[in-house]
């Protein structure tokens, strides 16, 4: 199972979450930043339906394959 990380920074002269190299909005304590990570983490542990999904590939190439909607990430949130 994949896991998701949710990351509280210092970021443009506030606080903001990052997942990988992607920064939230800024935010004007540590405390907001970390309540708005809580919330981004548990939405995503929340299951949905099912849904076909199309995507292109780097060679341009269009895919269509069904993702199920139960197949969650694992989250946390880490100062």
């Amino acid at each position: 199972m994949a896991r998701v990380t949710y990351l509280v920074v210092e970021h443009d002269g506030g606080w903001a979450y990052k997942v990988d190299d992607v920064f939230s909005e800024t935010f004007p304590t540590r405390n907001d930043a970390h309540a708005a990570a809580a919330r981004a983490a548990a939405e995503q542990r929340v299951p949905d339906e099912d849904r076909v999904i199309s995507y292109e590939d780097q060679n341009y190439r269009w895919h269509e394959e069904t993702v199920q909607g139960g197949d969650r990430p694992e989250t946390d949130v880490a100062d």
